[in-house]
């Protein structure tokens, strides 16, 4: 696969984004988008953490950049009675996170970092992250679909699509059909390390993507995994055209985290993941308290080789300048 390293140069915003020198340049906040108007509904399980409509995700997300917080990841909620076994949604250029995409890219233009979650779990109505026949995840006819959601999200404006499903070879075939459609410049953040972790459980009561029955062990690399796996599964993705390597989650598998570094050629980024965020959250209600613990958290994950840093805790670290004084 031919690699476009002019990708991650393209925009004002990912340079700063992969190259700033402020300690604060390489975080990414995670946001959850649902259709309607004029709704900003509190995630109990993810404190401080909405579901918003498109007009209200407008609104905080010109209060971050305005900070000096670029990079942004978008994640759609769907009603359960819209979902179907195919995953449809997946593929209308009108739903709550393609409209977001729209929007954001035209408030905003090349100054914004916007990365796309392209993932079957949260538009079927079984809650796994491909097609299901008889209980078995089908990985080439997903891979078809991912590819076809893909395009989908770069016409809408992404910078950059979230491969999240661990399927084999989906990376390749995510490249393959954007160049097809004339999307050279957009890229492809792979999710290229991640486990079948037990810290997923607040995101998937954010997003509606739980499986209904069983589980992605099937897909996604078990916590036992040893680290030379995971760098296979990181240079597979490499080889295949991925402009940006992801571990996740992060903070138990930092030494993951660093052996991904120390092999490969492209930016890493790490998922600090919603049950480390309300770990810590739990322990640490005010943000008086939460401060230093959440320094501590990002200087690990940077010292560990971490490029990009996506977490919960982006806009509260900008927004209290966390990482700009000693912890």
């Amino acid at each position: 696969m031919d690699v476009r390293m002019r990708i991650n140069r393209w925009t004002a915003g990912r340079r700063e984004l992969l190259y700033g020198h402020a300690v604060t340049s390489g975080l990414v906040q995670p946001h959850f988008v649902v259709e309607g108007q004029g709704i900003d509904e509190p995630i109990s399980s993810l404190p401080g953490i909405h579901r918003q409509s498109v007009d209200v995700l407008r609104q905080r997300i010109a209060e971050d950049v305005a900070m000096g917080l670029v990079g942004h990841m978008l994640f759609p909620v769907h009603s359960e009675d819209d979902k179907d076994p195919e995953g449809h949604l997946g593929l209308r250029d009108d739903g709550p996170m393609m409209t977001a995409l729209k929007a954001l890219r035209e408030d905003h233009g090349d100054g914004i970092v916007l990365m796309a979650d392209v993932c079957m779990c949260t538009v079927t109505d079984h809650g796994h992250c491909g097609h299901v026949h008889e209980g078995t995840i089908l990985n080439d006819r997903t891979v078809t679909t991912l590819a076809d959601m893909a395009v989908v999200a770069a016409n809408a404006g992404a910078d950059y699509v979230g491969a999240s499903d661990m399927m084999d070879g989906r990376v390749q075939a995510i490249r393959s059909a954007l160049e097809e459609a004339g999307h050279h410049g957009t890229g492809v953040l792979s999710y290229a390390v991640k486990f079948a972790s037990a810290f997923y459980g607040p995101f998937r009561d954010a997003a509606g993507s739980s499986p209904r029955e069983g589980d992605r062990r099937s897909h996604q690399m078990d916590p036992r995994s040893p680290v030379k796996e995971a760098v296979m599964e990181a240079q597979l993705d490499e080889a295949e055209g991925a402009d940006v390597l992801m571990v996740k989650p992060a903070l138990a598998y930092l030494d993951v985290v660093a052996a991904v570094q120390a092999t490969t050629h492209r930016p890493v980024a790490v998922y600090n993941v919603s049950g480390e965020y309300a770990m810590v959250h739990a322990q640490h209600p005010e943000a008086d308290e939460r401060r230093a613990v959440v320094a501590e958290i990002m200087h690990a994950f940077r010292r560990a080789g971490a490029d990009v840093i996506v977490t919960y805790h982006a806009r509260e670290i900008v927004a209290g300048g966390w990482l700009g004084v000693e912890a």
